[in-house]
């Protein structure tokens, strides 16, 4: 992929198409792979529905939008361009459009994500804010989710030498309110990173995409309390598709709040007990300095076929469960063109939910 700032009415129309309802990340990556850009994506996708309605967001809108971000001082920036952290544009797909309020530049920087429990001990919150602090000095910034807790803390601890948080909502939406100093002391000395729209609330679906964020800014991820069923665990699960380094801190076994850390560990984790710890199973990391090609290459959307019976085909094997969309394609049976076709069809229309990591699940 070339890297190119994108022109006005470019920016608008990418936006124009991420803004679309049930287009996602992988939908967007397809819908490029097809049609070379986002303009003619926009163009032919009352052809991919076949005449079921599509609310498209009028331009107006998207140009209002564009111009909200203006007068904010939020920077909206495209997986293509060089402000886009490299970090981020090497997942697939990455998210295509990211709001940045703040200082775009620490996201360059070595990134390290400190994140944990909301319910979390005294001691787990020093060690969080101590780490944090250590690991600024040490030339990091330090990533979280402006969450309670752990979250909080690692902010606090690393607000001095560059923190960023990562929203699931809008980059102008603070969740909790209690933070509402911490958010404004980020936006002024660190930044704030969003792909929802200016206004919008988070929703309980919205935090595994914010989540697949904080890992992949990072070259890895430090979990301290994480309960058996946490949200936290998400993120490491993120880490760990992504190639990242997964870290955690060990605890009291009497304590339900180190139980995923304990987990993590038993699965190969690195312990880490210090900051020198975490700066030891980083080392050698080897960035990617390669831009992404998943907007460019050959597509898989010309084929042969019926593409109702193909998406009947795929719905029997379809679950509430999210499963790999290659095996949905692998188990169907059928060319993988026809299979991809009905695949993004299905998504565009609500059929099924795709989400931001290739796994689909029943609508």
């Amino acid at each position: 992929m070339t890297l190119r700032d994108l022109r006005f009415s470019e920016k608008r129309d990418w936006l124009r198409l991420i803004r679309t309802p049930n287009l996602g990340p992988v939908a967007f990556r397809d819908l490029l792979l097809r049609f070379n850009s986002a303009t003619a994506a926009l163009e032919g996708l009352p052809s991919i529905v076949r005449g079921r309605s599509i609310d498209i967001p009028d331009i107006e809108d998207i140009e209002a939008e564009m111009q909200a971000h203006q007068d904010m001082d939020i920077h909206l920036i495209a997986a293509c361009e060089p402000a886009y952290p490299m970090m981020l544009r090497a997942i697939n797909p990455p998210p295509p459009i990211i709001s940045v309020c703040g200082d775009p530049k620490i996201l360059h920087k070595p990134c390290i994500a400190v994140i944990g429990s909301r319910n979390a001990s005294a001691i787990g919150q020093r060690f969080a804010g101590q780490i944090a602090r250590e690991l600024g000095e040490a030339g990091m910034t330090v990533v979280s989710g402006l969450a309670r807790g752990i979250d909080t803390q690692a902010h606090w601890g690393a607000l001095e030498t560059g923190t960023a948080a990562v929203l699931g909502g809008g980059p102008d939406h603070v969740y909790p309110t209690q933070n509402t100093d911490l958010f404004n002391e980020i936006k002024n000395k660190g930044a704030i990173i969003s792909e929802s729209p200016i206004g919008y609330r988070a929703t309980a679906k919205d935090f595994p995409r914010r989540n697949r964020i904080i890992s992949g800014l990072c070259r890895g991820v430090v979990v301290i309390e994480a309960a058996e069923r946490s949200g936290t665990l998400i993120t490491a699960r993120y880490a760990l598709e992504q190639g990242r380094e997964v870290m955690a801190a060990p605890g009291s076994p009497l304590d339900p709040r180190v139980k995923g850390c304990h987990r993590l560990l038993k699965q190969g984790a690195a312990l880490i007990e210090n900051t020198q710890d975490i700066l030891d199973a980083i080392d050698g990391f080897n960035d990617l300095h390669e831009p992404s090609d998943f907007y460019t290459g050959p597509d898989n959307f010309d084929h042969d076929g019926d593409i109702d019976q193909a998406k009947e085909m795929i719905k029997t094997l379809l679950s509430p469960t999210p499963t790999l969309r290659n095996d949905i394609i692998r188990l169907s049976g059928l060319p993988v063109s026809l299979a991809v076709a009905a695949l993004l069809e299905m998504e565009l229309t609500g059929e099924i939910f795709v989400e931001p990591d290739d796994k689909v699940s029943a609508a």
